[in-house]
């Protein structure tokens, strides 16, 4: 029992500092993005339906930073959300609004939660029931198959085991979509980019290989092909995208911070703009950052 307590103490730890790194080079990625590192054409604003989309990361009963907010204040917002009569829509609906075989509501937002955290199910996932909210949420294969299974459940720190996102994937509200196997890392290459010495062939062959291997444990133990790709800390680059279209992905997330506009046309899911939704911050100014309505 020594023994367990003191393995689960230092596992606690090097989480604990690895969340820390993580979300450092997530502010990065940000920054770069605001500053115009995106190699995606905004869609012409013409005709599409505005779509607000919100990025969080951890719910947790800690003091809130630039990646992780209170129970609380995820309450807040998606109250706020009903209050002013946004309905959250999920990927499904956004791709059958673009083939033309679907609508969209009124005032649609779109609700993401990137890296699988145990909270998305502990605590996000309540809350989504009782605003009858739904979301997406982007895992990274290595943390499921690595972190989750030796750490116990704990709403700080844990990441989503497979049989967690079985649940997730039970309640009808989730849309699990991709966040890589083992690209969530920023060395010597950034996130899933391609690098500025690696050749086009091998780069693909590299993310194929690592992107397909997720795909097919979401077949094998969710038995789903998710369709919904977020880049790694934002870092997007356009030789991803013919990977990302062999294996079925129909929409792509990135972290710049910018409005989006929903069009029949479903290239305009490809490199879908959200906003960090940081801590103590009040969720009205957030929204006013973030919604047409409340600008």
């Amino acid at each position: 029992m020594e023994g367990r307590t003191m393995y689960h103490s230092w596992n606690l730890r090097k989480l604990l500092r690895y969340i820390a790194f993580d979300m450092a080079l997530v502010l990065a990625a940000i920054l770069l993005t605001r500053a115009g590192r995106q190699h995606f054409a905004a869609v012409d604003s013409a005709g599409g339906v505005s779509l607000p989309v919100l990025m969080y990361h951890s719910i947790a009963p800690v003091p809130e930073t630039q990646y992780c907010i209170s129970p609380e204040t995820l309450e807040s917002d998606l109250q706020y959300l009903q209050e002013h009569h946004y309905t959250a829509v999920s990927p499904e609906e956004l791709i059958a609004y673009t083939e033309g075989t679907g609508d969209l509501p009124e005032k649609p937002v779109l609700l993401t939660f990137d890296d699988g955290l145990y909270n998305n199910l502990s605590l996000a996932l309540p809350l989504l029931e009782k605003y009858d909210m739904c979301a997406v949420i982007s895992v990274v294969g290595s943390f499921a198959d690595v972190y989750a299974p030796d750490a116990p459940h704990n709403d700080i720190y844990s990441y989503l085991t497979w049989e967690d996102m079985q649940q997730l994937e039970d309640s009808g509200r989730i849309t699990l979509g991709s966040h890589t196997y083992d690209m969530h890392e920023n060395g010597t290459r950034r996130g899933c980019a391609k690098m500025e010495q690696e050749t086009e062939e091998a780069y693909h062959e590299a993310l194929y290989t690592d992107l397909s291997m997720l795909q097919t444990e979401f077949q094998e133990n969710l038995h789903i092909q998710p369709t919904v790709f977020a880049y790694p800390y934002g870092f997007v680059c356009p030789e991803s995208k013919p990977v990302l279209e062999e294996l079925g992905f129909q929409i792509t997330l990135t972290c710049l911070e910018k409005p989006n506009f929903i069009t029949r046309n479903p290239a305009c899911l490809y490199g879908i703009n959200r906003y960090n939704r940081f801590g103590n911050c009040s969720t009205a100014e957030i929204m006013r950052q973030i919604l047409p309505d409340e600008k």
